[in-house]
Order: C-alpha cells, then sequence, then structure tokens
C-alpha cells in the first residue's frame, strides 16, 4: 500500500512515499498546533529557566547511559569512557542529573542511539519516514526504534504513572525547546515539510559519519539526444 504511495518517476529517490509522508506530517503539525505547542509554550511561560535546565539535564543524564552503550558497539572507546563518566558524575554529585557537573568539568557529551549504530555499521538508511506523532525519521532508524526504547530507562520504569508522568514531562520540555526552530521554519520556509525532510536527512547524516561525512554521488544526467 505506501509503495502505492510514490509519486511516479518524478519522486523525490530518497523520499519515494512523499504522498503519503506529507498526509503524516499534515496530521502531526495539527496535533502540534492544538495540543503540544500550546502546553510547550505555557510550559515555557510558567517555569522559570533554571528550573527548565534542570528537567532537560535529567533526562540527557539518562540519554548518556544508552550512549555509552552504543559508543562501545560503535567502537568508539573514548566516546563510550566519556558518557559512562558524565552519567556517573552526573547522577551521583549532580542530584541524579538536574545539575550537569560533567560539562562543568569538560567532559564531552556524545550522543548515541542504536539507528546511528547501524548506521556506524554500514547500515543505509533508506527511505525517509514520516512516523505518526513521532516525526521525521528514515526506514533504517524507524526500525532501530524499539531497540532505543528497550533500553531506554524510562521506559523500563515498572510505575506505570511514574513512567508515563516521566514520558509526559519529556515530550513538553523538548518540545519548549524547539520552540525558537519551528518559529524560525514557519516565518522562513515555503514547504514546511520539505524543509523539515531535507533538515532533518542533512543532520542525521552528518550525525552517523560525526560531522565529516562522505561526499555523495551526484545524480546520473540523461544522455543529450
Amino acid at each position: 500500500m505506501l509503495g502505492g504511495c510514490a509519486s511516479g518517476p518524478n519522486a523525490n529517490p530518497r523520499d519515494p512515499m512523499e504522498p503519503f509522508n506529507r498526509g503524516v506530517f499534515a496530521f502531526n503539525d495539527g496535533v502540534d498546533r492544538a495540543v503540544l505547542k500550546p502546553v510547550a509554550t505555557a510550559y515555557r511561560q510558567v517555569l522559570p529557566q533554571p528550573v527548565r535546565s534542570g528537567v532537560g539535564n535529567f533526562f540527557a543524564n539518562l540519554e548518556d547511559a544508552w550512549s555509552a552503550a552504543n559508543s562501545l558497539l560503535q567502537f568508539k572507546a573514548q566516546g563510550a569512557a566519556d558518557n559512562a563518566l558524565r552519567f556517573g558524575v552526573n547522577t551521583f554529585f549532580g542530584f541524579a542529573g538536574l545539575i550537569d557537573i560533567a560539562s562543568d568539568l569538560g567532559i564531552e557529551r556524545h550522543p548515541e542511539d542504536f539507528g546511528k549504530t547501524l548506521g556506524r555499521w554500514g547500515v543505509s538508511p533508506g527511505p525517509f519516514v514520516m512516523l505518526p506523532l513521532l516525526g521525521p525519521s528514515t526506514l533504517r532508524d524507524s526500525l532501530a526504534l524499539p531497540v532505543d526504547y528497550r533500553f531506554d530507562i524510562v521506559s523500563n520504569i515498572e510505575h506505570v504513572p511514574t513512567r508515563n508522568t516521566l514520558k509526559v514531562i519529556n515530550l513538553v520540555d523538548t518540545r519548549s525547546s524547539l520552540l525558537n526552530a519551528t518559529a524560525v521554519i514557519e516565518g522562513a520556509a515555503l514547504d514546511k515539510y520539505s524543509f523539515t525532510r531535507d533538515a532533518y536527512l542533512q543532520v542525521r547524516r552528518n550525525a552517523v559519519y560525526d560531522g565529516n561525512p562522505p561526499e555523495e554521488d551526484a545524480p546520473t544526467k540523461a544522455p543529450a539526444k
């Protein structure tokens, strides 16, 4: 069914399901305008910056643990050591990560996930995919999501009310941190979907190759008649 959504011979080779993805994008945008953006705006207005920074630090610290594991899977010894040290220092001396002491000590953060690990192993990103509620992704990164979820610390909390509360807080805090970026997109982009897709693919490609991606092959031109 998804294959039938491709837009024919003129389809973007990175986005063969563009009509379907645009529909999902419109749905996500509607949910964001109706719910997420207003809640995130209120969150920013009500909570002072130090509190919001503490919330962001807390969830970033939890992510450092999984980043350390993925750094090992990518054979990045320095990144694994830094991420593990960050998690230990911030957890025990930064009040469960609310204070980012590790950054003050000059310990660098190396964000990693299983999608990036697959990319480092040579797995192609595959076509662009717009996921309902979750946003832009690729086929490779979408298939990696269950692994990321399985080893996410919050997702493994057995007390359901606590787990769900933390997930909602993380979602709202993340959306709040993106308010300025989305304002720029809304004010500058003629086609929000294309802008979002192209920006995501470029940023993701740079992340997989640690900011030094190989040159992409130029598109082949048809011979002149």
